[in-house]
């Protein structure tokens, strides 16, 4: 449907980077990658990571092996935190210039993936800091060479130009894209994401969902991140629950990362708007909240603010998860309620009070979707203006379940 109402005359750059190993057993590709960084000179990497899961996984063996075989010198991070901070990326930076690192691979989910990213610029931009970066006080234009081993189904960073942490004191988590940042490489092991949680299955997919309800709806979305929203959708509305149930089924994290990988595709071509906006305050203020499940609480009320502006794509997109939408704008509510249904079926009931958040909080977090660095740009591509007002009806309605 949206070949029908697309304006043909807008002009949209189409953008696919990475060389992504995707597959059972991709990782055993980390020999091929280190040859690869090694015949372009590299001597010395940064490896950022979080505390366990790199080894847990055995996704670490291998790239330590691959580096050793191949002459390349390792200085370990492996810090990082849910929602990456930017005293730990300078932390991280500090690491590779001590050991003369040329390039990073980073090793987990998003934040270490992000935390690399960053950490990938300020190894080629001496006498910088992650704050600089954050706070665009400073545009990088180059990054060393950057590996990302993913081990979530869920954020897509692995394969585009995004970036995000928390400047700590301010409660700021902007996030960058700067093309400086696509990864060089990345792998997409199925076989490295068995021993996520059912929490973490559910709330990285939900993640990947989330990404493209809103590249599809933004007003930079163009025909190609329309058509990764729709698989997307339907790849996790089948096998998510295959998943939650036999946390060891190939096949289903296969298709999970699959569907996160062309998801995060979808929204560097489309970008991002009110749900990432809005979440993003939430985890700023509550760093221990698991950003998928802070997502999952939003993005009901969101679709209910843009189903007017955007039926006949989110009726299309959203059809595996809510059936029987036909894309009028009069059926906002029953959009919103079917993806609320959704959510509670795949196990995510929850809603900010569940988490610790009232209306008393409203007036705060609206100021840092208006003073973050960056979040304002995300609002402004949303397809109904990113007003105040709409910012805090999406957090109050997003308070308690809605009303049947």
């Amino acid at each position: 449907m949206w070949d029908t109402c697309i304006d043909i005359h807008a002009v949209k750059e189409i953008r696919t980077r990475t060389t992504a190993y995707l597959g059972v057993g991709a990782i055993a590709r980390m020999d091929d990658i280190a040859k690869a960084l090694k015949d372009r000179g590299v001597a010395s990497v940064l490896c950022v990571t979080g505390g366990r899961s790199y080894k847990i996984t055995g996704a670490w063996d291998y790239v330590e092996a691959a580096c050793r075989k191949h002459g390349i010198h390792i200085a370990l991070y492996d810090h990082v935190t849910p929602n990456p901070t930017t005293d730990s990326i300078d932390e991280a930076a500090a690491l590779g210039f001590k050991n003369k690192a040329q390039a990073v691979i980073a090793i987990g989910g998003g934040s270490p993936i992000d935390a690399g990213k960053s950490a990938a610029i300020l190894l080629a931009n001496p006498g910088r800091t992650a704050r600089e970066i954050f706070s665009f006080t400073f545009v990088p234009e180059k990054a060393v060479p950057i590996v990302a081993v993913n081990l979530t189904h869920g954020t897509g960073s692995e394969v585009n130009r995004f970036a995000v942490a928390t400047i700590t004191e301010l409660n700021h988590k902007p996030a960058i894209a700067y093309d400086c940042i696509y990864p060089l490489f990345s792998i997409d092991d199925p076989g490295l994401m068995t021993g996520l949680s059912p929490a973490q299955t559910r709330y990285v997919s939900i993640d990947a969902v989330n990404h493209v309800i809103e590249a599809a709806t933004s007003t930079a979305a163009n025909p190609l991140s329309v058509l990764l929203a729709e698989e997307t959708i339907r790849l996790v509305a089948q096998y998510l629950p295959r998943a939650i149930e036999n946390p060891r089924d190939l096949r289903a994290r296969y298709c999970l990362a699959h569907a996160a990988l062309i998801a995060g595709t979808s929204f560097d071509n489309g970008l991002l708007h009110y749900t990432h906006a809005l979440e993003h305050p939430l985890s700023a203020v509550k760093p221990e909240l698991a950003h998928g499940l802070g997502l999952a609480m939003l993005v009901p009320a969101v679709v209910r603010t843009c189903y007017p502006a955007q039926p006949e794509i989110l009726s299309q997109i959203l059809g595996p998860i809510v059936p029987g939408l036909k894309g009028i704008p009069g059926e906002a509510d029953a959009a919103a309620r079917g993806l609320e249904a959704w959510l509670a079926e795949v196990g995510v009931p929850q809603k900010l009070t569940d988490e610790g958040f009232s209306g008393r909080d409203i007036d705060r977090l609206c100021d840092l979707v208006e003073h973050t660095p960056s979040l304002g740009l995300l609002l402004s591509v949303a397809p109904v203006p990113g007003t105040r007002e709409r910012v805090a009806a999406i957090y109050r309605e997003s308070l308690t379940p809605m009303a049947a």
